[in-house]
């Protein structure tokens, strides 16, 4: 049997986002598995998350999706079934993990074999997921952009999210004290995570984040951008860095998805000239792939495996805040909108859910 009859056998289930469509306007398709090219992988998914940017495209907010219709899945977890040429063949059956931006919705998926990082075998695939591209979004803000080190405070805006709750534990296993901001109904899980926790709809917040923190804090961590965006960089120390890395406050703002991006890189470049030694960023994951290719993926396999031993050795711990069947990615989606979870939710294939 040949490479190619092989991938024919496998019948595949993908989610389609069709338009800018509520949860229940997703769609399912079936039909024959993608063809593995020259250098990539098919992985049968084991396990893929909803993020805030499949929220967001569904909105058609997400700054560069893609046109409508597209399959949405910004990364997944999966066993490789089949290889295309010049891929080495010693990598069927072995699990890896990816980030895709898009098509991670799917029980099977083509991947380059040069984005895959393995997964050690002691960790659970939904348990990884949680880690992909929030832990890589996680350790790269921590270490790569803000530098925090030990003895430092830092301030994390929706700490209970699934970058949030991934970056509290990073954080605290660099000995870094985290003061994050959650609805109330989140403060016990944080506390056992070592986080002081605030009521982020607390009239009085400024005033209990300035109590905690008299002198400021060495980083922010802000997912939420809009107007709010300005006090996160009030609340830096002298030295501290403000990294911004999302607009959750602009997500059911109708009309154009690039605006609230753009307003808010106006404001961290202008605040960067300001004479002062306080820094603000913006932080992309993707930054770098298209001019510096090799360095990106080196990056995203380092950075990652780290994440993954330290789950793996019980350091830190996955939040799955559900395992939902593939079918039923409309309550997925439901639920991750919600606001009312702990860590990220899951999609795993329907025969294993």
């Amino acid at each position: 049997m040949t490479r190619t009859q092989a991938t024919k056998q496998f019948t595949a289930t993908e989610v389609v986002l069709p338009g800018a469509v509520e949860p229940e306007g997703l769609e399912l398709r079936r039909g024959p598995a993608p063809v593995p090219g020259d250098g990539q992988v098919l992985l049968a998914m084991e396990a893929t998350g909803v993020s805030f940017a499949e929220q967001q495209m569904r909105r058609g907010k997400y700054y560069d999706q893609p046109p409508f219709p597209f399959v949405p899945g910004y990364d997944l977890v999966g066993r490789v079934v089949d290889v295309g040429s010049g891929t080495d063949p010693h990598l069927v059956g072995r699990r890896f993990a990816a980030l895709t931006k898009t098509g991670g919705w799917a029980s099977h998926v083509v991947v380059e074999a040069a984005d895959l990082v393995e997964v050690p075998d002691s960790v659970q695939s939904a348990d990884a997921e949680t880690l992909v591209v929030n832990g890589i979004t996680a350790w790269q803000m921590l270490h790569r952009v803000a530098g925090i080190k030990a003895g430092q405070t830092v301030l994390v805006l929706g700490a209970n999210g699934g970058v949030g709750s991934t970056l509290v534990q990073l954080a605290r296993h660099a000995g870094v004290r985290v003061i994050g901001t959650a609805s109330p109904r989140h403060h016990d899980t944080l506390r056992q995570l070592g986080v002081t926790p605030v009521d982020y709809r607390d009239p009085e917040l400024r005033a209990r984040l300035r109590q905690l923190a008299p002198h400021g804090v060495d980083a922010v961590f802000d997912h939420v951008g809009g107007d709010g965006i300005a006090d996160s960089f009030r609340m830096l120390a002298p030295g501290g860095t403000l990294v911004s890395y999302g607009t959750a406050s602009t997500r059911d703002v109708t009309g154009s998805s690039r605006v609230p991006v753009l307003k808010l890189f106006a404001r961290l470049f202008l605040w960067n000239l300001l004479p002062n030694s306080r820094r603000a960023h913006f932080f992309n994951i993707w930054a770098g792939k298209r001019r510096r290719a090799g360095d990106f993926r080196t990056r995203i396999r380092t950075d990652l495996a780290q994440v993954f031993a330290l789950l793996a050795d019980g350091t830190i711990k996955a939040q799955v805040a559900a395992r939902i069947p593939l079918s039923g990615a409309a309550e997925a989606m439901r639920l991750a909108e919600s606001g009312t979870v702990t860590g990220k939710v899951v999609l795993v294939p329907d025969r294993v859910a």
